[in-house]
């Protein structure tokens, strides 16, 4: 049992014996991803300060508009992993297609891709709230020494070798797993270390919050709409609480020590939902299962559904196991719903 005083460093090296045939790959991927975390975290402290707050010039693939914090968080991830040349290739939710990186060598011999949603929540950054990175990473199918191709990136969630997010709060941290639990590092500002702080992560079996942006609640489907009045209904045990900031980093965070079930489902105005597979999802829902949770589309299990484009978007339930197994009771009254 690790010592809450222990360094992410020192765990990342401990826990390679994991990985029986790794060569210290994942490991630095995971170095390279603390360093662009710290850069990014010192960015994000200084917005107010200097000129980093609002809207960029650019709009998105996702018909976004982009906020400064998010093509500067973007920018810092992207250059870290090519740099270091320990990736194959990046996806990135604010590019329009996957990056291939080339080795000085000659080959592609890298084994890992990267997908990443570099600053979530940033239509928050404005106003002072909690934002986050979320990354995913997955071994590459093509043969090694090839360039990259969609395939290594289209993967069903079930194959993530790793996955995480880093909050930028009242303090930052990074949490992860690789296959064997969830782990939460804090990030020591006074001298740039991230140390052990929440060890391994679990959901409390249920809880008393709920999260979801009920001013659609017109738009959504109708089992939704029988979950939202049974956590509103005056019993001894509810009605639950309401909490929604609108950064899913910030949200899961809170509902992963808390007790809780986050919820972002189609609606008439989404008939695909919003948040997307590869970039959000997966990664959230490979931490969720990892921290005793379930994820899922409503219906099925989110790691199983298989991807078909890069900027995929889904409708997400994660959380408690008891609340995600509620939400499905309502949901599974109406079958003919489930591709609405």
């Amino acid at each position: 049992m690790f010592q809450k005083n222990t360094t992410l460093g020192e765990f990342i090296i401990d826990k390679q014996k994991h990985f029986k045939y790794t060569t210290g790959e994942l490991s630095r991927l995971i170095n390279s991803i603390r360093l662009a975390a710290k850069v990014v975290n010192h960015e994000v402290n200084k917005a107010g300060l200097v000129d980093i707050l609002g809207n960029a010039s650019d709009i998105n693939i996702q018909g976004e508009r982009q906020q400064k914090l998010d093509v500067y968080a973007n920018n810092i991830f992207m250059q870290t992993m090519t740099n270091r040349q320990i990736v194959c290739g990046v996806a990135s939710e604010e590019e329009d297609d996957f990056v291939s990186i080339h080795s000085k060598n000659g080959g592609d011999n890298n084994k890992y891709v990267v997908l990443i949603d570099p600053l979530d929540g940033s239509s928050n950054i404005d106003v002072n709230v909690s934002v986050g990175t979320i990354f995913s990473i997955y071994h590459r199918v093509t043969p090694v020494g090839t360039p990259v191709q969609l395939e290594d990136f289209l993967q069903k969630g079930t194959k993530q070798v790793a996955a995480g997010y880093i909050i930028y709060g009242t303090s930052t941290m990074l949490v992860y797993t690789t296959g064997h639990g969830v782990n939460g590092f804090t990030l020591s500002p006074a001298i740039g270390t991230f140390y052990l702080s929440h060890p391994d992560m679990k959901f409390p079996e249920t809880g008393s919050i709920y999260s979801i942006n009920e001013g659609y609640y017109s738009h959504f489907p109708q089992g939704v709409k029988d979950y939202l009045k049974y956590c509103q209904e005056d019993t001894e045990d509810r009605p639950y609480s309401a909490r929604y900031i609108g950064s899913l980093v910030s949200d899961f965070h809170r509902n992963m020590i808390k007790g809780g079930i986050y919820i972002y489902p189609t609606s008439s105005k989404a008939p695909k939902g919003k948040l997307r597979l590869l970039y959000e999802c997966n990664p959230i829902a490979f931490l969720t299962e990892q921290a005793n949770g379930l994820a899922t589309d409503g219906y099925k299990r989110i790691l199983e559904i298989e991807p078909t484009e890069l900027h995929q978007r889904v409708p997400f339930f994660c959380g408690s196991k008891s609340m995600v197994d509620k939400v499905h009771s309502y949901m599974n009254q109406y079958p003919d719903d489930e591709n609405y």
